[in-house]
């Protein structure tokens, strides 16, 4: 590091912001006066150039943070073609226990200190999927987009493979062996659940799943087959609603079940929102949660046990899907060449 580099180091960052001019718009000229960096130097480093060594590169990212460095979007993709952002579409969804705040929260805390910026688009799951998508591409406002509720032949998928463009799901589809993703194993999941329903006696299950449209939901069913042909549990599915409706309405349709199905003595949720839900239901119908009839429910966040301790809970990490998510996208931009990466989480019966 040079000399003036070094001496620059040891500034706080009130320090460093006392070095920009009060109507200055920091620039990479402003970083490479105050590093005594050349601008070309600055360049690579915010790009994570290979040939510059860490600590510039960490002045350099202390030194534009400090300043509040904004890159010029519109610039940077006449001169390359690139905007170094990824784009994640979040259903605008009201339910705040869905893994949408978790899942952008890990993605930004790994692409921070990269050269790439995080954009968060919202989009209503009962509009055209295509239209962010199409967006995306047409306008290139991003350089990859990171998307979940998979549908086992997903257009989106589909159309982003003929563009060529880098996109990473949080899901599998049918041509999941093309495509970057990161999965939970769904059916393992109902594996799970069942085998320890089972050891706990119960033998009538009620599964509340997620939208039949959605590759995940269809992995559950598959799972629900599999492991009642060879368990013997017998099971039904909700078909009035799913995990993705009102609380009140699953609620209702719970009691109705209820009602017309007493020897009913488990009930299989596949969200925070549904568990508490049947919970209610279980518990204004008379039924005790733990004694004669248990509700199991999957959770992205660690909510259930402080709502009910004797609820039994499989836990879903979606903090460690959101980092893969970023890697992953940050790879196909950085190193084409290399294998996509794809991870199956599978959750074991301990």
């Amino acid at each position: 590091m040079k000399p003036v580099a070094a001496e620059v180091a040891k500034l706080n960052g009130d320090e460093l912001r006392s070095l920009v001019n009060p109507d200055e718009r920091p620039t990479l000229k402003t970083i490479s006066r105050i590093s005594g960096l050349a601008v070309t130097t600055v360049s690579r480093a915010m790009r994570n150039g290979a040939d510059i060594g860490a600590d510039t590169k960490e002045l350099v990212a202390r030194i534009a943070n400090a300043i509040g460095y904004v890159p010029n979007r519109a610039g940077l993709r006449l001169r390359t073609g690139r905007t170094n952002v990824i784009t994640l579409l979040v259903p605008a969804e009201g339910d705040v226990l869905n893994n949408a705040s978790k899942l952008t929260s890990t993605i930004a805390k790994e692409l921070r200190g990269t050269q790439f910026h995080l954009n968060v688009m919202p989009w209503f799951p009962d509009e055209d999927s295509m239209r962010p998508i199409k967006y995306i591409v047409e306008t290139h406002s991003a350089d990859a987009v990171i998307f979940n509720m998979t549908e086992p032949a997903d257009e989106r998928v589909a159309y982003l493979l003929e563009k060529q463009f880098p996109f990473v799901t949080h899901g599998r589809t049918q041509w999941a062996e093309q495509h970057a993703y990161y999965d939970y194993d769904n059916t393992a999941f109902i594996r799970v659940s069942l085998s320890k329903l089972g050891r706990r006696g119960r033998k009538n299950i009620l599964a509340i799943l997620p939208p039949r449209n959605q590759n995940y939901s269809q992995d559950m069913v598959r799972g629900l087959r599999q492991e009642s042909a060879q368990s013997g549990i017998k099971y039904r599915i909700s078909q009035n609603v799913d995990s993705d409706r009102p609380s009140d309405d699953i609620q209702h349709w719970v009691t109705r079940r209820l009602d017309q199905s007493p020897e009913i003595d488990a009930v299989l949720c596949t969200s925070s929102k549904a568990a508490i839900a049947a919970i209610v239901a279980i518990e204004k119908h008379g039924r005790k949660l733990g004694e004669d009839i248990d509700v199991y429910g999957k959770e992205v966040i660690p909510i259930l046990k402080m709502f009910r301790e004797n609820i039994l809970v499989e836990m879903e990490d979606v903090g460690l899907a959101g980092r893969f998510l970023a890697k992953a996208a940050i790879q196909q931009l950085q190193d084409p060449d290399l294998p996509l990466m794809q991870h199956l989480e599978i959750p074991t019966d301990n």
